[in-house]
């Protein structure tokens, strides 16, 4: 991480070029340098691996946690396509679409509590995590509820949005027994990030590990072995959502958090609107990034065979949605980082933890993509046994590859925005790259073009390189001390607040 120029290297460079240095000094200034290099090569090693380690630390139990979690609905999903085409397409579209943007913008709201907590802790400000959780739990609660009518309505909407009759009731009917998983991401994304930015991550990775496990025991007995349905199916996934819940609040509670949770405080009602503008900048920023490819589970509903497209398409998101756990969780770390780097006054310890970030993302979507083209109907059998729909998932394995590789890249700029607190101007960003330019483009080449939508596929990809280029290039012009000067005005206006109320 040094930056500065060893005395040997400036010499050779400065006079190297006016024949001011004869041989001999050359040979034993290039040994020189050559030994400083290399010493140098082996600090930034040290200083990556350390850096590594930190970022694991955060994002090792995250991952683990989102990819456990999400493994509840493909083992749910993946159990409702053995009951029928019909339940698959219909419990498809509400955990592709319904959902995702209940967990999309719950989850990015959430992340709010990244830049406060994050930054409070590395300012050692340890007694206002507490409060910024629960005042994270109320804000998050009224939007919840304001989501409702998305699973009320679910089977009028499908049928605006062009779905057949027979998906759209049975999508809607499954709709609503999944509410109470919807509910529970409210506390669960509160909690997480509450223990995450304070580094207690092995909870989070054993209430996950337990919650699967309960999950598919009840899920194979009572609905492969006892016959339950598709509604025994969404009662097991509300109950398993719920009990990581459980588990994560008892640790908090219970003593797990001495330093950081005090009680509950009234303090958590104060200041709800400054909590709601970062959040819902936060939320939008995520939902957008969620629910962007997850439209074309919706645009399948017009294809020449609706049903095993739909099941085809759903599949494919399905494992693009649970493969996006890994960068989301990395987001999660890159925020963490970045806000306790900012918050402790290391502008480049923050810059330097971004790019690990952004190489190691980058290393886990080649490596995916690299999977998704070798066995993609190996994958699609977990779904379905239908032939005709493994081979259609198999047809769009290259699409699903390249939307996986080039998507390993925005959660570590949205998670830089996080950690430093940009998240409005990043919801901009994915708005104009996502629905200005993917969605258009993608209406252009698949019906005005008429390549379906595989040709809308590709137009959306073009809206996420666009965004990975406006994110960049606002990423690249940040002063990262600027940001420290930032972080660290907050923490005193935020002292300063609650010293005055005293």
């Amino acid at each position: 991480m040094r930056e500065e120029q060893h005395p040997p290297l400036l010499y050779l460079q400065n006079n190297r070029e006016y024949g001011e240095v004869d041989e001999t000094r050359e040979d034993i200034l290039s040994e020189e340098l050559s030994k400083i290099e290399m010493v140098s090569n082996s600090e930034m090693m040290r200083d990556t691996w350390d850096e590594l380690k930190k970022v694991w630390k955060i994002a090792g139990p995250s991952i683990f946690c989102r990819v456990s979690m999400f493994a509840l609905t493909i083992v749910t999903q993946s159990l409702a396509g053995h009951l029928s085409d019909i339940d698959l397409a219909a419990f498809s579209i509400v955990t592709t679409l319904l959902i995702s943007i209940s967990f999309g913008f719950l989850i990015g709201m959430a992340t709010a509590l990244e830049t406060l907590c994050g930054q409070a802790y590395g300012a050692r400000q340890h007694h206002m995590l507490g409060i910024y959780m629960q005042r994270s739990c109320v804000v998050l609660f009224c939007c919840a509820v304001f989501l409702l009518p998305i699973f009320v309505f679910a089977s009028p909407l499908l049928k605006m949005l062009g779905q057949s009759v027979e998906i759209a009731e049975r999508t809607g009917f499954v709709a609503k027994w999944l509410i109470p998983m919807h509910m529970s991401f409210v506390f669960q994304f509160s909690m997480l990030r509450f223990l995450q930015s304070q580094l207690k991550t092995a909870v989070i990775a054993w209430s996950a590990a337990i919650s699967l496990a309960v999950h598919a025991i009840l899920s194979w007995l009572l609905v492969y072995r006892l016959g339950v349905g598709i509604i025994g199916a969404a009662l097991i996934l509300d109950f398993s959502w719920w009990l990581s819940v459980v588990i994560l609040f008892g640790y908090i509670v219970y003593g797990g958090c001495p330093v950081t949770w005090t009680g509950f405080s009234w303090q958590a009602f104060d200041e709800l609107w400054a909590f709601f503008k970062l959040a819902i900048a936060s939320g939008v920023m995520v939902l957008l990034e969620n629910l962007y490819y997850r439209m074309l589970v919706v645009a399948s509903g017009e294809a020449g065979n609706s049903q095993v497209a739909v099941d085809a398409l759903s599949i494919c998101i399905a494992l693009f949605g649970w493969e996006s756990m890994v960068p989301l969780g990395i987001l999660a770390a890159t925020g963490a980082r970045v806000a306790i780097e900012l918050g402790a006054g290391n502008a480049n310890g923050a810059k330097f933890a971004a790019k690990v970030c952004l190489l190691t993302s980058l290393v886990i979507g080649l490596i995916f993509f690299l999977l998704v083209m070798v066995i993609p109907g190996k994958l699609a059998i977990i779904f379905t046994p239908n032939s005709l729909v493994i081979s259609s998932v198999g047809d769009l394995s290259l699409l699903l590859g390249l939307t996986i590789l080039v998507n390993s890249i925005p959660p570590v700029f949205l998670g830089i925005a996080v950690g430093s607190g940009w998240q409005a101007l990043a919801a901009f960003v994915n708005i104009g790259s996502y629905y200005l330019v993917g969605v258009p483009l993608g209406i252009f080449i698949g019906r005005f073009l008429n390549f379906g939508y595989k040709g809308m596929w590709v137009g959306m990809l073009g809206g996420s390189l666009t965004q990975i280029l406006l994110l960049s290039i606002i990423t690249l012009r940040r002063g990262w001390e600027d940001e420290v000067l930032k972080a660290r005005d907050k923490q005193m206006l935020i002292n300063e607040s609650h010293t005055h109320k005293a």
